[in-house]
């Protein structure tokens, strides 16, 4: 593991995976680390044969590409997500990685920065070459072990996918039904009646995957997941016309066969996407911008996306959050507030 470190944070790299791990930040006084690691991450359990690279090292933040469904006969979650990379440049702060295959024949590069007095990971992939659209996703994996509130940027609609993520009762359940959908996440239609999706959890065992549609009317997309037990915050900023949904992954108990074992509990996705091919309900003209990334043949494109953590004693849920003069600014729902030193031309 690769430790990239700045005053008040630090992180690893497993180039394994890309994956970004053991994502830490001091503030207040205390030393927030707040991203999942699943139970047989770090043991000498061997998964099963045929079990994908990233689910080996499941946790921390990775980059998925192609997302969700597979082109070129890619895993699950693409290339990104479960193939080596190869360390480019490594210096204070800062970690080039290539990835050693292409994807839909472009070569792959993944740029992760932090600075000092920053609570941020800024991160930057770039596609240089290669033809078609492909589904991308940045997934960061939330620990939630005593709960949590999830707030965002204002949504056109919720919606799940055309199925759920297991269609075999005898492999695992879930709590949603497919597809539906709404423009109310706190009433979001439940096998079992209404259920409030601002919450983690609100079943004791299922697997479910819901899609958030950013509204149209602002570009700063925005997730904050206020953990209260804890008293800290995760958070995750992007452009809104670059990916214009937020998937979430609730994993709570809900998948019975290995390596998940009925043990995989309190965790909580925040992807952020341009992943059209998992509507169901809307269409790609319902987003704030495409959704998928087009690559440019003799050109680059690219995906860049920032998290953080903070402290938050008060527990409270996030109701705003604005860029200002190099800066972000959280407002609570009673009242917090706090003013976060931020690359504020770094998502334009």
């Amino acid at each position: 593991m690769i430790e990239i470190r700045a005053k008040g944070i630090r992180f690893g790299f497993d180039a394994r995976t890309g994956l970004l791990d053991g994502f830490t930040v001091e503030d207040g006084g205390h030393e927030i680390a707040l991203l999942h690691r699943a139970p047989w991450v770090g043991t000498e359990e061997i998964t099963p044969p045929g079990t994908p690279p990233h689910l080996t090292t499941l946790g921390g933040d990775f980059f998925c590409a192609p997302f969700a469904g597979s082109q070129e006969g890619s895993p699950l979650h693409g290339w990104t997500a479960n193939s080596p990379w190869d360390v480019v440049e490594q210096k204070a702060g800062r970690l080039r990685a290539r990835l050693r295959r292409t994807v839909c024949g472009a070569t792959v590069t993944k740029e992760l920065e932090v600075e000092d007095g920053h609570a941020w990971v800024y991160q930057r992939h770039v596609f240089a070459g290669g033809s078609g659209r492909i589904a991308i996703s940045n997934h960061a994996n939330v620990s939630l072990p005593r709960g949590g509130l999830i707030s965002c940027s204002p949504k056109s609609a919720w919606e799940t996918p055309p199925a759920p993520p297991e269609v075999d009762s005898a492999r695992g359940r879930s709590g949603l039904r497919y597809p539906s959908r709404s423009t109310a996440p706190d009433r979001f239609p439940g096998i079992d009646g209404s259920v409030d999706l601002s919450r983690f959890p609100w079943n004791p065992r299922h697997e479910d995957v819901v899609i958030a549609i950013e509204g149209r009317e602002h570009s700063l997309g925005w997730t904050a997941v206020t953990r209260p037990v804890e008293g800290d915050l995760f958070l995750s900023l992007r452009n809104a016309r670059r990916l214009p949904m937020t998937i979430f992954w609730h994993s709570n108990g809900g998948r019975d066969y290995p390596p998940w074992s009925s043990r995989h509990f309190g965790c909580l996705g925040v992807e952020e996407s341009a992943a059209a091919v998992l509507r169901s309900h809307s269409s790609e003209n319902d987003l704030s911008g495409p959704g998928a990334l087009t690559l440019v043949r003799d050109g680059e494109a690219e995906v860049r996306h920032a998290i953080g953590a903070i402290w938050w004693p008060s527990g409270e849920r996030v109701e705003d959050i604005r860029v200002v003069d190099r800066a972000i600014e959280l407002c609570g729902d009673r009242g917090g507030f706090r003013r976060l030193a931020f690359r504020t031309h770094f998502l334009n």
